[in-house]
């Protein structure tokens, strides 16, 4: 969940080395700091809470003349938030900047302690950064061997060592590591979207490599210390979706921007429609994410199992990966994450294939570690994604179980007039247009759930899917504590809950349960709650309803509901003056566990 940068050649590392860092923030972090290193001597420069006071520490001393740096932000795992615990950490030769949990800590630790070891902060990356100093030998990449044997737990560490005044080192197990490649200069980073302003040629570490860097040359080994070839990927990220382009906060720019990028992914799949995954063969799928990809999920599994009739579990990943899971030869395990880089994800996916069992992920990020490792991939095409609350990669992923589900009944005959379906997909990136365009309304709500301490989300079916991901935007980004129900579990302990002026908003699609979700409105209303009633166009007479949505076919109606609470969620954080697009404690890339 840190996020480290490196650079070596001949600018002015300070200036890379910090907008790598702003690039890296919507991974969450609470510390930030740098290393300079020249003429076998390091400066470093650590500070506590955002960027912009390390800046205004560098701006108190003259740092221009430094070619070579490492820099991170931390996000506290082992030790509170303080200038100590601020990486980088230095222990006589080596300077270390590290992404990732050491598991074995303790062990290591107190060994070093019998050994009259003092350490001057509470974190596992010290540990690591003495081991190495320990350790030294004239090859470095020895030492490093020799140390990663030791540790249990996942790392992406960037090293200085002193004595070697032109070279940086890479080494990753469990944490995304990319490196740049330039004329004259070379960049690491933990993911392209850091150093993506200087270079289009990426190379990416895979498990246990080392990577020895100089601003002439790149060369890899692996843990045997054989050096070995590496692809350069040549990668170009779409310029149009970098900066806030006038919106006054990312999420509102990628709230808006999901009927665009719904129509590109739509388009991508429904022109080789035929030629998506054939799932006829499976008995049963497992779908494994954590957050709202898990959500997704949820959603995936109604979409299968009622208009495909395939038995469908869902699990949160960091369950699966400990839990005692009973395969059969025709289980199909998705995966979800955006980043691809997921750490209890990740762990999720490989649990399945050592089980024998075919995986599918479904990713953003093309270069991540799950579309490398899984047996096949469906790539959404979000784009960046900056903010910490997703919301257009969200989309995307229902879009792709919505398409998965279509195909899937199609190829088992349960629907005949696939154009018509086809009709709707190609419609929907229009419709969601319009949804969007219900801002102002959504403002006017967003007033009265502002002044709230609790809101109650309530839905039957698919419908409770769509009420998680709601409830878990407006915690995220507004800190109002919120929880979604069944809304058939009210009865059972939850309507206790509700006191007068209790905001509960009810989602309410489906016209087969629509009057029993009614009639949990009115026992609610009855206890003196204020509901929000969400409906679509063919049920509007029968809801009375705060907002509507356009009506469209059983695969795709979560696609227009979840927009508006996105955009609920947003005004109400607007209000409260919250940091929403970097919401306090969170990341976006969980690449621990």
């Amino acid at each position: 969940m840190c996020g480290i940068v490196g650079y070596i050649g001949k600018k002015d590392a300070k200036e890379i080395l910090i907008k790598g860092l702003k690039k890296l923030e919507y991974r969450g972090y609470d510390s930030a700091g740098i290393a300079f290193f020249k003429n076998q001597k390091v400066e470093m420069i650590k500070s506590v809470g955002k960027i912009s006071k390390l800046e205004d520490k560098l701006q108190k001393g003259d740092f221009s003349n430094y070619n070579i740096g490492i820099a991170h932000t931390r996000w506290a795992t082992h030790g509170k938030v303080t200038l100590e615990n601020a990486h980088p950490h230095q222990v006589g030769e080596i300077t270390l900047v590290h992404n990732g949990i050491i598991e074995n800590i303790e062990s290591l630790k107190n060994d070093l302690e019998k050994e009259r070891a003092t350490f001057y902060s509470q974190t596992d990356t010290e540990i690591v950064a003495y081991l190495l100093n320990k350790y030294l030998e004239p090859d470095f990449l020895k030492t490093i061997q020799k140390v990663t044997k030791l540790l249990k737990g996942s790392y992406a560490l960037g090293i200085i060592v002193k004595s070697e005044d032109s070279t940086l080192y890479v080494v990753k197990k469990d944490s995304p590591v990319v490196i740049g490649l330039g004329e004259d200069e070379n960049f690491f980073a933990s993911d392209i979207s850091a150093i993506h302003e200087y270079t289009n040629d990426f190379m990416f570490l895979d498990e246990e490599e080392i990577a020895k860097i100089t601003k002439d040359s790149v060369e890899v080994y692996n843990k045997n210390l054989e050096m070995i070839s590496k692809k350069v990927q040549t990668i170009q990220l779409e310029q149009e979706s970098l900066g806030k382009q006038g919106f006054p906060h990312y999420m509102l720019k990628e709230i808006y921007e999901q009927p665009i990028v719904l129509e590109k992914t739509l388009n991508k799949y429904m022109d080789k429609f035929s030629e998506l995954p054939d799932l006829t063969t499976y008995q049963e799928i497992h779908i494994v994410a954590c957050g709202s990809a898990m959500y997704v999920g949820m959603i995936g599994k109604y979409l299968f199992e009622e208009n495909a009739s395939l038995k469908t579990i869902v699990t949160v990943a960091s369950e699966y990966r400990y839990e005692k899971t009973i395969y059969n030869n025709e289980t199909l395990v998705i995966l979800v994450s955006q980043s691809g880089e997921t750490a209890d994800t990740i762990a999720a996916l490989r649990k399945a294939k050592e089980n024998g069992q075919t995986t599918l992920a479904i990713v953003n990020v093309k270069s991540s570690t799950i579309a490398k490792e899984a047996d096949q991939v469906l790539f959404i095409e979000a784009g960046e994604e900056v903010a910490v609350a997703t919301t257009k990669a969200y989309t995307l992923q229902v879009a792709m179980f919505a398409l998965l589900s279509l195909k899937l009944a199609y190829d088992k005959k349960l629907i005949m007039d696939i154009d018509s379906y086809l009709k709707d997909f190609k419609e929907i990136p229009n419709l969601l247009k319009k949804v969007i365009e219900q801002e102002d309304d959504i403002k006017t709500l967003a007033i009265e759930l502002a002044k709230s301490k609790d809101i109650f989300f309530i839905g039957r079916k698919i419908d409770y899917a769509i009420c998680l991901e709601g409830s878990l935007k407006l915690k995220e980004i507004s800190y109002i504590h919120s929880e979604a129900y069944q809304a058939g579990e009210l009865k059972h302990g939850t309507i206790s809950l509700i006191e007068k002026d209790t905001p509960v908003i009810a989602i309410i699609t489906d016209r087969e349960i629509a009057p029993k979700s009614i009639s949990n409105v009115e026992e609610v209303e009855s206890r003196g709650a204020k509901s929000i009633m969400i409906t679509t166009e063919k049920l509007k007479e029968l809801v009375d309803a705060s907002l509507v949505v356009p009506s469209v076919c059983q695969f795709l109606q979560p696609l227009l509901v979840v927009p508006i609470l996105q955009l609920l969620a947003y005004h109400v954080a607007v209000l409260k003056n919250c940091d929403i697009d970097k919401p306090r404690n969170l990341a976006k890339s969980v690449t621990v566990e």
